[in-house]
């Protein structure tokens, strides 16, 4: 990635001042939510600040915690200790909870297909390999799936949408414990540089002798 670009793209958000998550006036978030979805062919996208930080929305989201055992796709020894940590036994059987697909400079014009095979309810996309600091995104068609995942990243006891009138939107949503999952606008914004480029065909750079 040219540093020309990243450099611009940091110029442009910070221009705007908006450089938190919870800013109502923020663009970088929906506009890489946007992408993922369609890149993925997924009906909701949430964005976190960490690998680890999908795969427990990604089980959060389906209701899986704490004395549950899931099946994971390519299991290691790292997400087999945070795993044990959530109090999430992992088993060798039965479907995996959900799809993951790590990207970095190589394949990350190949998200569409790296995910078309998708299968379960939730996809874990690990965007921590575009080289932008640790990003990643849960996609999902279920919209129960979306508002528990959206809800654990928050870091608080209300939503985005009533934390200022300290209301409660949606009480049965509410994870037992929420974490500072969110993504930067800034961070955002570049892997959805990184991406978009990505997409892009290759330009000549000249005429073979």
């Amino acid at each position: 990635m040219e540093l020309f670009d990243t450099a611009t793209v940091l110029a442009r958000v910070l221009t705007t001042g908006v450089v938190m998550s919870i800013e109502k006036s923020d663009r970088e978030l929906p506009g890489l939510e946007r992408l993922l979805t369609k890149q993925t062919g997924r009906a909701r996208a949430v964005l976190v600040n960490s690998r680890t930080a999908a795969l427990h929305a990604a089980l959060a989201g389906q209701g899986i915690g704490h004395g549950d055992t899931v099946a994971v796709p390519e299991p290691d020894a790292a997400t087999g200790r945070f795993l044990s940590w959530l109090g999430v036994s992992v088993e060798d059987r039965g479907p995996a909870a959900y799809d993951y697909v790590a990207l970095d400079p190589a394949n990350a014009d190949q998200l569409g297909e790296l995910t078309r095979a998708a299968t379960a309810p939730a996809l874990v996309v690990d965007l921590g390999g575009l080289g932008f600091g640790p990003a990643a995104a849960v996609l999902t068609d279920d919209d129960r799936v979306w508002a528990r995942a959206e809800r654990l990243k928050i870091f608080g006891a209300y939503d985005l949408r009533t934390m200022w009138t300290q209301e409660e939107a949606s009480t049965s949503v509410v994870p037992g414990v929420q974490f500072n999952y969110r993504l930067s606008p800034l961070v955002a914004a570049c892997v959805r540089m990184a991406l978009t480029q990505a997409a892009r065909p290759a330009t000549p750079t000249g005429a073979r002798s």
